[in-house]
């Protein structure tokens, strides 16, 4: 089977509920990412054989899909396809898989793949409007079964034994390392300014400077009266987008780019759809063993933080070192623009292992329904 390269990952800001990015249409968004790879490449979209991208709420702005549109946003030839990928919160991890996967199956050989959630414009679960998308038979199925997460990320807390206080420490810990890697520049090269009606967002809104666990502690549970998580220790509702450049290391080399990171393997998994969240775990287990790599050998993980318990149960049961964990911060503090947020983890983490000559990388994701995908990437030297 052939190889799949990384040579190029952009990505916006994560723009703030209501924020920046709040007036740009999704395909639009995703038009200055496809861009931008362009013009930092220089490949000739003509070449491109699909565009797979990720995007949660398909409806509204984000209907009719919205990976064709985009790519018409964008100007390029009408040639190029696109088609849009829903596994929920890892709709663009599971893009790049896709991608990856079509590339390595001699299929194609030049991919895209990427993500858009414009969360400001539509709202988290507007889908479900007028609905009931479980069905009867999947709600008789299991006892407890709910649409709410926030009730899954409580369930968790639950059953891993975390306290407010370890939730609230965590939380704060990623302000800290997100603002931290804002500083240090880390975040520079790989974002793209997003300019529209005089209003530039070339980085995270979300990051909230100096907050400690302690000014967590105010804030009231969000889902149970007694409860433990509440809008500080879960992620932002954010608008984003960001795109990856996907194809051989010989057609790398024809085109005169330099691969990123190799593509090693990735999974999917589905695990408890009443607790929800905790597809990480089995996720991870998965691409190591398929991968033949072991936890320890693994320089940085990504582990989306939905709600500040997922990475910590996570942590529990895998031993990763928690100093490799989300290092730059998570979207507890960088924001989750669902669609978008598995494209964007990877371009930070490969950025990441670029600037750092970390071998290893490590991205999973929980999503919605009790699935999660895990995918291993390593630096090409």
């Amino acid at each position: 089977m052939r190889e799949a390269v990384i040579v190029e990952a952009v990505r916006t800001g994560a723009g703030k509920r209501n924020g920046g990015l709040s007036g740009w249409h999704a395909a639009d968004l995703s038009a200055v990412v496809l861009n931008a790879l362009l013009e930092r490449t220089g490949v000739d979209p003509a070449i491109v054989d699909d565009v797979v991208w990720g995007c949660v709420s398909q409806i509204g702005d984000q209907a009719s899909n919205i990976g064709r549109y985009s790519v018409l946003a964008a100007g390029w030839p009408e040639t190029v396809p696109g088609t849009t990928v829903n596994r929920a919160c890892g709709s663009s991890q599971q893009a790049l898989d896709f991608a990856a996967q079509a590339v390595m199956s001699g299929q194609q050989e030049v991919v895209v793949a990427g993500g858009v959630e414009v969360m400001s414009r539509v709202p988290l679960g507007a889908a479900k409007t007028g609905g009931t998308p479980y069905g009867p038979r999947a709600l008789a199925r299991y006892d407890g079964f709910s649409f709410n997460q926030g009730i899954s990320a409580e369930k968790i807390a639950q059953k891993w034994g975390l306290r407010r206080t370890q939730l609230d420490e965590y939380a704060a810990v990623s302000h800290e390392r997100a603002a931290s890697a804002q500083d240090s520049g880390a975040f520079d090269a790989q974002i793209v300014p997003a300019t529209a009606d005089g209003t530039t967002v070339a980085a995270d809104e979300g990051v909230r400077r100096g907050t400690t666990a302690e000014t967590l502690a105010a804030l009231t549970p969000a889902f149970l009266d007694d409860g433990v998580i509440h809008a500080g220790n879960s992620s932002q509702i954010s608008d984003g987008a960001a795109a990856l450049l996907v194809t051989t290391p010989e057609k790398a080399r024809e085109l005169g780019l330099t691969p990123i990171v190799r593509y090693r393997c990735g999974v999917v998994a589905g695990a408890d759809p009443v607790l929800m969240l905790t597809g990480p775990i089995p996720a991870t287990e998965k691409v190591l063993r398929r991968a033949g790599v072991g936890v320890a050998d693994v320089g940085v993980f990504e582990v989306n933080e939905a709600f500040a318990p997922i990475p910590l149960a996570w942590l529990a049961e895998t031993g990763a070192d928690p100093a490799l964990v989300n290092p730059l911060g998570g979207a507890i503090a960088l924001g989750h623009p669902l669609g978008a947020t598995g494209a964007m983890l990877m371009t930070r983490m490969v950025n990441h292992m670029r600037d750092n000559g970390i071998r290893y990388g490590l991205q999973t994701m929980c999503e919605g329904g009790g699935t999660a995908n895990a995918t291993l990437v390593e630096l090409v030297n």
